[in-house]
């Protein structure tokens, strides 16, 4: 990430993720392959052109993408730990979540309530 002195006091930093599908050690319903994945960028998901990516896998990793795209102290297991596992125990689809370029966003444009300044 880059240094925090260098921003503003109403801005802050993300990683973009990549997550990709690493192994499927069972039988996927939704047709999932090795390499399918998708991305995190601010707050919005993508996919690559003309690809679809299973909802239930997808939904897995959803409550761990916004701390993994944040810089947390080294001794988290957020920060060593990337592996998510697909919830059909009989799909044995496991992804990993890959932090990319970190970006830098402004409060007010990622929330509608406007960000008080400190009065000192």
């Amino acid at each position: 990430m880059a240094n925090k002195n260098k921003l503003r006091d109403d801005q802050f930093e993300l990683y973009d993720i990549e997550v990709v599908v690493e192994q499927i050690n069972g039988h996927c319903t939704c047709n999932m392959t090795v390499g399918d994945s998708f991305y995190l960028k601010g707050g919005k998901i993508s996919l690559p052109e003309k690809s679809d990516f299973c909802l239930y896998a997808l939904q897995s990793t959803i409550p761990l993408l916004p701390i993994k795209q944040r810089q947390n102290n080294p001794a988290d297991w957020i920060e060593t730990d990337s592996h998510v596992t697909c919830p059909d125990p009989a799909c044995g689809l496991i992804m990993n979540m890959k932090r990319l370029k970190s970006r830098v966003l402004n409060h007010d444009d990622v929330s509608p309530i406007k960000m008080k300044k400190d009065s000192k």
